[in-house]
Order: C-alpha cells, then sequence, then structure tokens
C-alpha cells in the first residue's frame, strides 16, 4: 500500500514551476522565467573484446555538463552585472586574473512563491550576458540573458 509521500517522491503529479531563482554563494541574483541546460550526460568507451562477436562493450566515461542559459525580463536590479564584475573586467583584474568560481544554485518557485526543488551547481561563473533587442516597430518584451559555466550540479530536496 503506498502513502500520500510515496506517491510525491515517485513523482505521480510532477509540480508545476512559474518562475526560476538563482543565487551565487547565498545571494539572489534574481528571478527568472526560463532555464535551459540543466543537463549531464555521459561519454562511452567502447571496448572490442577479442574473440566476442555478439557486443561491444560500452563503458562510461568523462561527464559532460552544459553551460546555462537564464531568461527574464529586463529589470532594475544590478545584482547580476555585480555578480559578473567578480569575473570579468576589474574585478578579473583584481582577483590576479583568475576567476572566482561561486557556489550556485537553481531553485523552481510556484506561483505562490514557495520553494520546489533546486539544484547546487559547482564552480560557477559567467560566461555570455545578452540585452534586450531594441526594435520601436515592435512591441517585443525586453529581455535578457545570462549564460553561466560550472562543473556540475547536484538535486537537492527543499524544506516544505
Amino acid at each position: 500500500m503506498s502513502s500520500p509521500d510515496s506517491a510525491r517522491l515517485l513523482g505521480t503529479e510532477p509540480p508545476l514551476a512559474s518562475r526560476f531563482l538563482f543565487e551565487v554563494d547565498g545571494i539572489e541574483i534574481g528571478l527568472f522565467a526560463s532555464v535551459r541546460g540543466l543537463a549531464v550526460s555521459s561519454q562511452t568507451e567502447d571496448v572490442r573484446e577479442g574473440g566476442q562477436n555478439g557486443f561491444v562493450h560500452h563503458l562510461p566515461g568523462r561527464l559532460e555538463w552544459p553551460n546555462i542559459v537564464f531568461t527574464r525580463g529586463v529589470t532594475q536590479s544590478d545584482a547580476l552585472f555585480d555578480w559578473m564584475n567578480k569575473t570579468a573586467g576589474e574585478g578579473f583584474a583584481a582577483n590576479q586574473n583568475k576567476i572566482a568560481r561561486s557556489t550556485g544554485a537553481i531553485t523552481a518557485m510556484s506561483s505562490e512563491g514557495a520553494r520546489l526543488r533546486s539544484w547546487s551547481l559547482d564552480s560557477v561563473f559567467a560566461v555570455r550576458w545578452k540585452g534586450p533587442d531594441f526594435d520601436s516597430s515592435t512591441d517585443t518584451l525586453l529581455s535578457e540573458e545570462l549564460e553561466v559555466a560550472h562543473h556540475g550540479f547536484r538535486a537537492a530536496n527543499v524544506a516544505t
């Protein structure tokens, strides 16, 4: 017999997230409308065993973690640029030209503001920011993108 907790843990009814919080070293960078690239894949090495013609051994290899891209509407907050400036330009030079890698977190948020699920990013740093395209002939929403590199992530439960 299953309990309500086991049904939740098995994922029978997926939660709906309306936005995604990005934090770096515990500081809120901002809420984002979409997050792309939260993925991992494993390369494989094929080993052909002599005399074994029925199959090829597939061995796990190096993990690959793609960059993550965050998208949101333009805001008046400077938290994103303050963080980016620590890993580029004068902030990069002030750190003896070393990248200041941080611990990041992506948290899926419900429309009521409840934290649903979180992913902790290792050694995260900004690699690209793209601002809005300006065109007065259209009513396009002003949006921005942030792309970050990292060395992997771990999923984490959040307190309910």
